[in-house]
């Protein structure tokens, strides 16, 4: 705890420095944050893997978080992605803000990419679009030395939790009527080799390749770096807990989001963490007893848990309950 009260105190000197609009930071001090160590050493290889099965595909299906549409979206994958069809699908739409969508979708147009779907993997409706899209596509587009064969080979490719095994299994669940192919899971990372093809469709006859996200070894800046963290891109004891509830209050505050001020009983808005982790500690009764050694003996005394808080406010955000928030 003693780290944390530390923490906390940084976060406090962070929160006061910078006032904007509405006594808001204007910038988030990120205290000369390094991001190299950020990259897990199964995603180099996994990159490598995946350039191999480049050759092979047809198309290749992008996944990205629809939270963070224009940020962390791989640049080596981006140079990866050669001549081929490709269609950018930003998952998890049921968590982004829909007001955000059209000057997303201009964005991304004028940097070349004018395939994009938004989806939820929860519910099928826009993950529909995506087969005869592919099917379009690629029917348009020469099919270079396999053009003698029938089938589609498709490779999904993005950051990792972003929901690519999700995307794959919506298609299965849709087109062949099947249940789960590929293990999904909320962590950064859980596909780690690159697996067999699997089956989508049978009219055309379509295979998508699942492979494990990949992060670029330089993520340019900190505060991608900060995005990714927390929309579960990258693993949180790697940046910090502490760091990335701070930072998520005052994107949250940036962006006039205050979902957190009703959820947690606040009496309004604030850019204090210390404050917002003690409104979610005693709101989600996040407490712990301490010994406390005193002149009459050991003494249990209750207090407040702010590492389990500040890892509830960061859950909150990834469930939606805090609102449909983008990040970009």
């Amino acid at each position: 705890m003693r780290g944390w009260a530390g923490a906390l105190r940084a976060a406090g000197a962070r929160s006061g420095s910078g006032p904007g609009l509405g006594g808001f930071r204007e910038r988030f001090d990120f205290g000369g944050r390094d991001v190299a160590s950020w990259f897990p050493g199964h995603m180099a290889k996994g990159l490598r893997q995946m350039r191999a099965s480049l050759r092979r595909a047809d198309c290749l299906i992008e996944v990205h978080d629809a939270r963070i549409p224009l940020s962390g979206r791989n640049p080596m994958l981006q140079e990866a992605l050669g001549i081929r069809p490709h269609i950018l699908v930003l998952n998890k739409m049921d968590l982004a803000d829909p007001r955000r969508q059209p000057r997303v979708l201009e964005h991304l147009k004028q940097q070349g990419c004018s395939h994009v779907v938004f989806t939820d993997c929860q519910r099928d409706g826009n993950v529909k679009k995506i087969v005869p899209v592919v099917a379009k596509l690629v029917g348009n587009s020469p099919r270079y030395h396999r053009a003698e064969s029938t089938e589609y080979s498709i490779l999904v490719i993005g950051v990792p939790n972003v929901g690519k095994s999700s995307l794959i299994n919506a298609l299965r669940r849709l087109h062949l009527k099947k249940g789960k192919a590929t293990a999904v899971g909320g962590e950064p990372g859980i596909t780690k080799a690159v697996l067999t093809r699997i089956q989508v469709c049978e009219k055309p006859l379509m295979y998508l390749v699942d492979t494990p996200g990949v992060l670029p070894p330089k993520l340019g800046d900190v505060e991608t770096g900060m995005k990714l963290a927390l929309c579960g891109a990258i693993r949180d004891h790697l940046v910090g807990e502490d760091i990335m509830a701070d930072y998520l209050l005052y994107a949250l505050n940036k962006q006039q989001q205050f979902g957190y001020v009703q959820r947690y009983g606040l009496a309004e808005a604030c850019d204090n963490i210390e404050s917002v982790l003690r409104r979610v500690a005693l709101a989600q009764g996040r407490t712990q007893k301490v010994k406390v050694l005193t002149g009459t003996g050991n003494v249990n005394v209750t207090m407040l848990n702010y590492p389990a808080a500040a890892y509830e406010f960061l859950r909150d955000f990834r469930a939606g309950r805090l609102g449909r928030v983008t990040l970009d």
